[in-house]
């Protein structure tokens, strides 16, 4: 049986997972597995932003969680460009990319969706929605 309290865990973990994957992704892509200049990129740098967020997430804060929804796009787009664009083995490692940015956003929303239905009351038609 899949109650709320695992379903959060679930979905925090994955979470964690797939931001620590997408951490180490950018770093061995950049430093070792396929750099734009031999030797190694300044590009790694962009392991850096990933590295703010997983203190809010392992301190499974909801907001945390919310905005890394949104900065997970930005490393998306990327993904989708270098596979488009790169040679092999830049290509392949940005379909991983793209696929660790699909699983982290999922995880987000599937944790966010998850606390706050937890929280739900139900209300009538007539009850105004509480202020953001």
């Amino acid at each position: 049986m899949n109650t709320p309290i695992h379903t959060v865990q679930r979905s925090r973990w994955l979470a964690v997972a797939s931001l620590l994957g997408l951490i180490l992704l950018a770093l061995g892509w950049e430093l070792y597995w396929a750099p734009l200049r031999p030797g190694g990129s300044w590009l790694a740098l962009k392991a850096l932003p990933l590295c703010v967020p997983l203190a809010g997430l392992l301190k499974n804060r909801l907001y945390t969680y919310r905005w890394v929804s949104l900065l997970v796009w930005l490393y998306f787009i990327e993904g989708v460009v270098r596979a488009w664009s790169d040679k092999a083995p830049g290509n392949a490692l940005a379909l991983l990319e793209i696929a660790l940015c699909l699983l982290l956003f999922t995880a987000c929303v599937w944790h966010v969706r998850t606390r706050l239905g937890s929280r739900k009351h139900p209300r009538s038609p007539e009850t105004p929605l509480p202020a953001p």
